[in-house]
C-alpha cells in the first residue's frame, strides 16, 4: 500500500466478527445487490459485480484473516465510462482491515492502486466513500440492505 491508495475508514457499534462477516458473507447487501455472482467466503472465493454498460469486475479473495483482514484481486474489470484505459481496476486490491478502537469496531479501507493518476480515481473514490461511508456503514450498524 502507498499513502497515495485511496483509503476510507468507519467506526462502528458492532464486534468484529460481525463486521467480518458483513465483509464475506453479505457483500451482495451493501456493494451489487443482484448485480453480484459468486461468493467471497472462503480463501479463493470469487465474484463479479456487473452493472451492465457500466461497470464489471471480478474479484478473487486472496487474503483471509478471522476477524482482521479481508483482501480481493480484481482479476478483471472494465468500467465503461472510461476513455483511456477501462481496465484500470484489475491487478488491483481491496483490503479491508479490522481493528477495535476503545469500544467501537473500526474498519479501513484501502483500494490499493486507486492512485490520483489514475483516471477514475475522483468518480471512483466518490463512489467508495458513498459504499464504504454510507451503504456498508448503515448495513453493519443498523442491519439496513442497501439493495
Amino acid at each position: 500500500m502507498t499513502e497515495k491508495d485511496f483509503t476510507a475508514t468507519i467506526a462502528v457499534s458492532k464486534s468484529p466478527e460481525s463486521v467480518f462477516r458483513s465483509l464475506t458473507h453479505d457483500v451482495a447487501k451493501w456493494w451489487g445487490g443482484k448485480d453480484l455472482t459468486g461468493k467471497s467466503i472462503n480463501l479463493n472465493d470469487e465474484f463479479i459485480i456487473n452493472h451492465p454498460g457500466a461497470h464489471y469486475s471480478r474479484q478473487k479473495l486472496v487474503e483471509l484473516i478471522p476477524g482482521k483482514k479481508i483482501v480481493w484481486l480484481v482479476t478483471d474489470s472494465t468500467l465503461n465510462w472510461l476513455k483511456k484505459d477501462q481496465h484500470e481496476w484489475t491487478n488491483t486490491k481491496m483490503v479491508f482491515e479490522i481493528s477495535i478502537e476503545g469500544d467501537k469496531t473500526g474498519l479501513r479501507f484501502t483500494h490499493e492502486g486507486l492512485v490520483p493518476e489514475k483516471e477514475c480515481h475522483a468518480m471512483c473514490e466518490q463512489g467508495w466513500n458513498t459504499v464504504i461511508k454510507d451503504y456498508l456503514f448503515n448495513f453493519i450498524t443498523y442491519d439496513k440492505p442497501h439493495f
